[in-house]
């Protein structure tokens, strides 16, 4: 019997004309997927974002959604892919951060999407020996860090730094533009099943998707969102390398670029992140410590500094403390927001944060917006 969690984690994403903003909203608003399955249409029409196309479709259209969930289910559990909803523990935490996430991944490996340091690692096609041969430096030089290395499986830099990293011992993930049972291009296969043990290959697309052009750059945004820096090796001036780099700028992600030969038309599109300021320039593995602070982190780390725990478990409710952790990482959130980062549905999130105001900790900021009392 297939599990009932997953079942209508997979279903909400099926119902049709119902996007990640608005499943995030029915979950926050119901409390779970299947609560929303079970919600009766006067409740679901009071959620914002529901109106009457949408409110039609979800009724209409759940069990159909459940019955195509249930064969998705049934297949991942065939070939031991992990559904990864955006409330799973194992969905990666920066890639929850941004708007347009996935609510569902679909992920096959042993890797931690949530390693302490991720590096996206992206480029040409065309990839020169020079660009083989700074992507293979790079990674050598990442290294002593242990970072978890992110790419495309694509041709060029992407399958450059993925067998680098295997060489080197690192972990490494595959974003895909495909189901999770295609690996694209097939002649990437031997990199890819070593990956399952050494990372592993990830995907917001279910099984029988064809990897079609207009589905690489919507990968590239979980390439972007789910890394501290993606640095771009080569890459031309007009290219899908950067739309992922202007993806992780508008992100506020950390870009790097590697400096490039300027006779090289591969070069130009990394020369002219650096020159737009769009990108930080990556000389050495020194450029990136520096940059994402790693020196002090370690610093901080080989001298035992512990930050005092500022909040007690004795004096909160387990759902204070997620609330008041969120508020810690991101400063004032609005309350949609709050939401589904603590997870905890609007319903009961209101009377959290009263209790919190009423122990002087949270106030309440126009727009419902919500932060720590300074």
């Amino acid at each position: 019997m297939v599990e009932e969690q997953h079942l209508y984690e997979v279903a909400i994403t099926k119902l049709p004309g119902v996007g990640t903003q608005l499943t995030r909203q029915l979950v926050s608003y119901c409390g779970s997927p299947k609560a929303v399955f079970e919600a009766n249409a006067a409740k679901l029409s009071k959620i914002p974002g529901v109106g009457t196309v949408s409110l039609r479709n979800i009724l209409e259209g759940r069990k159909q959604a459940l019955y195509h969930a249930e064969e998705i289910v049934k297949q991942a559990e065939a070939q031991d892919v992990q559904l990864l909803f955006y409330t799973s523990p194992k969905y990666p935490d920066r890639l929850k951060q941004i708007a347009d996430a996935p609510a569902l991944l679909y992920f096959r490996g042993n890797g931690n999407l949530n390693q302490r340091r991720i590096i996206s690692i992206v480029g040409t096609r065309q990839i020169t020996n020079y660009g083989t041969s700074v992507t293979e430096k790079i990674i050598e030089s990442l290294k002593p860090y242990n970072a978890l290395i992110v790419s495309g499986l694509a041709y060029g830099v992407d399958v450059v730094a993925h067998r680098a990293a295997i060489q080197a011992g690192l972990q490494t993930i595959g974003v895909m533009a495909s189901g999770p049972e295609t690996v694209y291009p097939a002649v990437h296969r031997k990199y890819a099943e070593r990956m399952l043990t050494q990372g592993g290959l990830l995907t917001e697309n279910s099984f029988g998707t064809r990897p079609d052009a207009p589905r690489f750059p919507a990968r590239n945004r979980i390439i972007a969102g789910m890394s501290d820096c993606t640095i771009v090796v080569e890459a031309a001036l007009k290219s899908g390398t950067l739309i992922t780099a202007d993806l992780a700028h508008g992100y506020d992600k950390e870009v790097m670029a590697v400096p490039g030969n300027i006779t090289s038309p591969v070069s130009e599109g990394t020369n002219h992140l650096i020159k737009s300021l769009k990108a930080v320039a990556y000389t050495s593995v020194q450029d990136l410590v520096e940059l994402l602070n790693w020196d002090l982190q370690d610093e901080a780390a080989a001298k035992k500094v512990k930050q005092p725990s500022v909040f007690s478990p004795e004096e909160f409710t387990p759902d204070e403390l997620k609330v008041l952790q969120v508020l810690q990482q991101n400063g004032e959130e609005q309350m949609d927001n709050l939401s589904w980062k603590s997870q905890i549905p609007v319903s009961m999130l209101a009377s959290v944060l009263l209790g919190l105001e009423f122990k002087g900790i949270v106030k309440a900021k126009p727009g419902k917006k919500f932060a720590l009392i300074s």
